[in-house]
């Protein structure tokens, strides 16, 4: 089975409540086990790398912001947007909708 490239991976930094002790946790989820933590995000995150290298796991870079841009016509543009003013959502939200409605429709290779 081939690994997974490092930006594949998600490091998870959150804060503890007080009733756990307070502070913060790191952890990668699709990477189980190994965990981080410290008083600071920081020092959450360095606690897990060190760990991670310890146990020779990979190291993740940072997550992709899931976004692209994308020029398109004008007139496109503005359909678009009076759909989505139309129907009370984002143009965002339509155009994601959209597509995602139609992906599992359109034929793959391989």
């Amino acid at each position: 089975m081939k690994a997974k490239p490092e930006a594949d991976y998600a490091i998870v930094v959150e804060q503890l409540d007080e009733a756990d002790g307070g502070g913060w946790l790191a952890s990668v989820p699709t990477l189980h086990g190994g965990y981080g933590d410290g008083e600071t995000r920081t020092a959450a995150l360095e606690e897990w790398k060190d760990a991670a290298r310890q146990l020779g796991r990979e190291v993740p870079g940072p997550a992709s912001p899931g976004q692209w841009r994308q020029r398109v016509p004008r007139t496109l543009h503005d359909k678009l947007r009076r759909l989505a003013a139309a129907d009370g959502v984002s143009l965002n939200q339509l155009v994601t909708t959209l597509r995602g409605g139609r992906w599992g429709d359109a034929p793959r290779d391989g």
